[in-house]
This record gives C-alpha cells, sequence and structure tokens, in this order.
C-alpha cells in the first residue's frame, strides 16, 4: 500500500498532546514531513522524525518565525492543521478580558495567523485543515468563549476556501467528546461530573466517545489527494451525538 501523504510536508499547531499530537504521528506514518510546535520546550516523548519549534500562536512576531523556521526545514508547504487550542470553563459573566485574550487569542487569533503567515508558502494544491468544534454549532454550558471561539473557526474555514481557492483547500473537522484533558475539564463544569459522561455517552449511537486518533483520520483525508474537490467544508466526527435528539435514549 502506498503512503498517502509521501513527499508532502505538514505543519501541525499544537502537536504536543491529545488531538495534535495523533495527528502529527498519523501525517509521519504515511510518509509526510512534519513539524509541530507548542508555547514550552520540545515534549522528551516526541518522535525524532518531528522537527519542534517552540511559538506562541496568538503572536504574529512568533508565527512569523515559525513560518520562516519551516520554510528553511522543509521549503513550501503542503498541509497545514490548525490545533492549537485551549479552553476555559466559565459562562460569559464570570469571564474577564484576560480570558478573552487567552482563548479568543490562541482559537481565533492564533488560526488566523497561521492561515494569514503560512498560506503564501503553500504549494498549488495545498491543504488548510482548521480544528472547530461540535460546541461552534451547539453552545456548551459553561464555555462561553469556547463555543465563541470555534464558531470563528468555521467562518473563517469557509471564507478562505472561498477566497484562496483553488489555489489551496480549507476545510474544518468539528470534533464531538474526545476523550482528551479538554473533554475532562469540560465535564468538571456540571454538578455531577459522572452523571454528566455516562449521559453523554449514552447519547453516542457509536457507543462510545472519540479518540484522537478518530480526529487524525479524518485530517489524514483531508491533507490527502483523494480530498481535492472538497473545500469549504466543516465535518463533524462526534460518533453519532448531534444527530440524537433532546430525549434521552437510554429511557427508550
Amino acid at each position: 500500500m502506498s503512503l498517502q501523504l509521501k513527499d508532502k510536508t505538514a505543519l501541525v499547531t499544537g502537536g504536543r498532546q491529545g488531538i495534535g499530537n495523533a495527528i502529527v504521528q498519523r501525517f509521519v506514518q504515511e510518509g509526510a514531513k512534519v513539524m509541530t510546535c507548542g508555547r514550552g520546550p520540545r515534549p522528551d516523548d516526541l518522535s525524532d522524525a518531528v522537527l519542534w519549534e517552540t511559538a506562541d500562536v496568538s503572536s504574529t512576531d512568533q508565527m512569523q518565525q515559525l513560518k520562516q523556521a519551516f520554510r528553511q526545514a522543509l521549503g513550501p508547504l503542503d498541509v497545514l492543521v490548525n490545533n492549537a487550542g485551549v479552553q476555559i470553563e466559565k459562562t460569559l459573566l464570570d469571564t474577564t478580558d484576560e480570558d478573552w485574550d487567552t482563548v479568543m487569542g490562541a482559537n481565533a487569533k492564533g488560526t488566523f495567523l497561521a492561515c494569514r503567515e503560512l498560506l503564501p508558502i503553500m504549494r498549488e494544491g495545498g491543504s488548510i485543515i482548521n480544528i472547530g468544534s461540535i460546541s461552534g454549532n451547539n453552545a456548551d454550558p459553561g464555555l462561553a468563549l469556547y463555543n465563541a471561539s470555534k464558531g470563528f473557526v468555521h467562518a473563517l474555514t469557509r471564507s478562505i476556501a472561498v477566497d484562496h481557492g483553488p489555489r489551496v483547500r480549507c476545510n474544518a473537522i468539528s470534533p464531538g467528546w474526545i476523550l482528551t484533558g479538554m473533554a475532562d475539564a469540560a465535564f468538571d463544569v456540571a454538578e455531577q461530573p459522572a452523571r454528566a459522561k455516562k449521559d453523554a455517552l449514552q447519547r453516542h449511537p457509536a457507543g462510545r466517545m472519540g479518540q484522537p486518533q478518530d480526529i487524525a483520520n479524518m485530517a489524514l483525508w483531508l491533507a490527502s489527494d483523494e480530498a481535492t474537490f472538497v473545500t469549504g467544508q466543516c465535518y463533524v466526527v462526534d460518533g453519532g451525538l448531534t444527530a440524537v435528539s433532546p430525549l434521552n435514549p437510554a429511557l427508550f
């Protein structure tokens, strides 16, 4: 079987852990030359095959430096995955200006800056993949800024596809409940976290919650040549969660 990303280059922001790390690993397995980044030092468990840059995606200067580092190390860019993001568990009235800067800086401005700075070095036919969320379509309780930031990501995705096609394709993945530390933090907002998690599980027609690898598999397809007619779309990957009515299926 041929490698789906052979001879392609990729940049994945926020590849230290969770979904980002799963995407990095999947891309490497499929033959891509990959660079990833995060705000801290290189993780000890990151594969030697992956290049690392310390960068804050909310900083224009640091994203420009990241672009230069990528171009010097790997040349033109084929695939950009905007995965870096943060979550703060607060309602609107509890949210501070500092919270706004943190969440919107990473999730909204970070995606905007990465696309603006890196699109010019992308090869013709390149693929931009933004990590949105079902929270950008259906508001999760206690996550006001996170919900809003992912709505921005979805809208920006469509605009990039319209304004910059056919030179590049731009799509988003909207994960549902993926078993990461971020998901656990969201459940902890509930009055009864264990009950909330059990109820959420029962609402998944797939019979389970998601794993980071589930999102990595979708990212691989969007990055590959099999998706060359796909652009401007936001793909929900949630095990059927948002297809279920508000009635708890476990009671029927």
